[in-house]
């Protein structure tokens, strides 16, 4: 019994851990999103000139 609830309580500890780094990697993809975004539309912006002119 005592071991089990060791068990579990590790595990429950590194559920936590890994569930704060996957946080912390999702707000950061998240942030870098926009900045993407914006050289994406750039990029087909200037193509889309290039093929106009």
């Amino acid at each position: 019994m005592k071991k089990s609830l060791l068990f579990l309580m590790l595990l429950f500890v590194a559920f936590l851990a890994s569930g704060c780094e996957t946080w912390r990697g999702v707000k950061q993809d998240t942030s870098d999103g926009a900045q993407w975004s914006k050289e994406k539309v750039n990029d087909g912006a200037k193509y889309i000139e290039k093929k106009t002119d």
